[in-house]
């Protein structure tokens, strides 16, 4: 059997158990503090909610960048000597602009990027051996390969931008992306009119 429920504990007009539930009387001085909050009037009420809304902080608002207000950059890489997938890590970031403070992953905010010296490019252990590329024709049994000491001689610049685009994210707005990146096997380049700026490498 289930017990019947506990009657509910009605207060008197001075706020004691028992009687009918009735609030006091606004101004009283048996005015309990449960009704503290009734007999202020509405614009104290109001003013006193304003306050509160007035403290609050206002949140910053989140920039984003623009074809039109973006700085695109050139900058200049010498990879004589420098290790094959740590350099594409650092161009592949700074074609995305991930080191600015205005990165927008939608826009692209990147630099543009010149690499001289491609075909001195270093690698480690027995990769120039070991490391195979591999295309297809599209006809049956049309599968081709070759080394990464034959890609070196023939060519060197296609080995750079391959690493590079296979650190990028795979989309439209990469593919855009990868066209800032120019790579040159010899010492020489057309873009001395944009006046490039050498690019800090970590090795």
């Amino acid at each position: 059997m289930v017990p019947p429920l506990p009657r509910p504990v009605t207060r008197n007009s001075a706020g004691f158990a028992g009687g009918s539930i009735t609030a006091p009387a606004v101004g009283t001085r048996r005015t309990p503090a449960l009704y503290h909050h009734r007999a202020a009037p509405a614009g104290e009420r109001r003013s006193a909610a304003f306050a509160r809304v007035r403290a609050v902080p206002k949140a910053m608002k989140t920039y984003v960048a623009t074809p039109e207000n973006r700085q695109r950059d050139w900058y200049l890489v010498d990879a004589e000597g420098l290790t094959l997938g740590r350099l594409a890590t650092q161009i592949a970031d700074a074609l995305r602009g991930k080191g600015k403070p205005e990165y927008t992953p939608h826009c692209d905010t990147g630099d543009f990027v010149v690499v001289v010296n491609a075909e001195k490019i270093a690698v480690t252990g027995n990769k120039r051996d070991d490391k195979v590329y591999y295309r297809h024709s599209g006809y049956p049994g049309g599968i081709r390969s070759r080394t990464l000491g034959e890609m070196l001689e023939r060519g060197p610049e296609e080995v750079i931008r391959k690493a590079v685009h296979g650190m990028l994210p795979r989309n439209r707005l990469a593919r855009q992306q990868l066209r800032k990146l120019k790579v040159y096997a010899g010492p020489d380049h057309p873009h001395a009119a944009q006046k490039p700026k050498p690019m800090e490498v970590l090795r």
